[in-house]
């Protein structure tokens, strides 16, 4: 039965605070390498993230909003309600971990806080295994991605550049990594405002506004504006910690970094896999870390990260069975 328009409208605004939110806590994944090495101003680079964010829209499609919209949990289950307890418990880890400065994955957090929802309102049958098992994968397999993808980089810059002096090369990459930021703030956009489009096109299926799954033109937009905001205000304690805590960044590894891992995000918008923009960059810095040498990366810090990690999805379920369950108690 299809709910109030002003209870569909609340929960698309919650969705898209979800999504300011994302682009605030995630803001590290596009900007910390490029703030690290000084090649831009925090504010400089905040500006060109946001820009690209928006940008985003106008490649790849809608593939990953299909995904999570539609092969996470079983439509059949997929209520205003469910999807207003899974966005609460997705805002409750993100606040949380961005308080603490831990660079977790704002789309895991959303998907985990769905399956919180969703199997408090209908078990195990809401939750679609298929789809999630390949998101499980990706938890492990797109860092790793991003590692070898930057490691590859590295070593062909490395190669090519070697008769240079590093003040040369550095001189260089000081401008070859604008570009390589942009095309992971581009990277950033395309796959994590399409999360927020399924949320909002699922309830605007769930509730009739639509008669079969699409995301309109009005949804692509403000999921767009909404991250690419939150970009533009930035999460500074994040941007310290990807930045400087798990490896010493010149422009040349910033540049090596961000364009495997701009590789790593296009290649799985095109292939619809929602995987994780802070996962990806993280494996890449680790990755640059390698190339200079094993000691070059903070490992404890990347441990830490790595258990941040893993436990994003339980913990954001977790909240959201409890918001579902609060919700629960007053219909």
């Amino acid at each position: 039965m299809p709910e109030p328009l002003i209870l569909v409208s609340v929960v698309i605004a919650i969705a898209l605070v979800f999504d300011f939110i994302n682009g605030f806590h995630d803001a590290a994944n596009a900007i910390a390498t490029i703030v690290a090495t000084r090649v831009l101003s925090p504010l400089q680079a905040v500006g060109l993230a946001a820009f690209w964010n928006f940008i985003g829209i106008f490649f790849f499609g809608v593939a990953i909003a299909k995904t999570v919209g539609t092969n996470v949990v079983d439509p059949a289950y997929i209520t205003t309600y469910v999807i207003l307890g899974g966005l609460i418990g997705a805002i409750a880890w993100d606040l949380l971990t961005w308080y603490f400065g831990i660079p977790t994955s704002s789309s895991h957090a959303l998907i985990g806080g769905l399956l919180g929802a969703a199997f408090i309102a209908g078990g195990l049958d809401a939750v679609r295994f298929g789809g999630i098992k390949t998101i499980f994968i990706f938890i492990f397999v797109a860092p790793v991605l991003g590692l070898l993808g930057a490691v590859t980089v590295s070593i062909i810059v490395m190669w090519v550049f070697r008769p240079f002096l590093l003040r040369h090369v550095n001189f260089l990459f000081r401008k070859l990594q604008i570009v390589s930021s942009s095309l992971y703030s581009l990277g950033h956009g395309t796959n994590d405002a399409q999360k927020t489009m399924g949320v909002i096109a699922a309830v605007l299926f769930a509730n009739g506004f639509t008669s079969e799954f699409i995301v309109p033109v009005w949804v692509m937009f403000a999921a767009h504006a909404a991250i690419s905001l939150g970009t533009l205000f930035g999460g500074w304690k994040i941007v310290k910690t990807m930045g400087t805590r798990i490896t010493k960044l010149r422009p040349v590894d910033g540049f090596s970094a961000e364009t495997g891992g701009a590789l790593v995000l296009l290649g799985t918008a095109h292939a619809g896999i929602p995987v994780s923009t802070t996962h990806v960059i993280a494996g890449s810095i680790m990755g640059v870390g390698a190339v200079k040498r094993t000691s070059g990366v903070r490992w404890q810090m990347a441990r830490k990260i790595i258990w941040a990690w893993v436990i994003t999805i339980p913990m954001s379920a977790l909240f959201a069975a409890m918001a579902y369950s609060v919700i629960g108690l007053f219909l």
